[in-house]
């Protein structure tokens, strides 16, 4: 599903950082080495038929390479 951010990502929490992330090695193998860390944020999205939500987003980030795979993980 593609979808732009509109505005800010408030409230944003750290779920996860090194080893405890599950996709690690292949965000290594893709992106390269980094502390990498997956995070959780809320945001005003815009979904590609032009409808608007409100959504809970989850990325996975590290210093350097910046956000990567920003998914919609639920509709609030």
């Amino acid at each position: 599903m593609n979808f732009e951010i509109i505005g800010d990502i408030s409230n944003i929490e750290i779920i996860a950082v090194g080893n405890s992330i599950r996709e690690l090695e292949r965000l290594r193998k893709i992106y390269g080495s980094g502390r990498w860390r997956k995070l959780k944020g809320f945001a005003t999205i815009s979904l590609d038929d032009g409808s608007i939500y409100e959504a809970e987003l989850h990325w996975y980030e590290a210093h350097g390479i910046g956000k990567k795979e920003i998914k919609i993980k639920r509709f609030l």
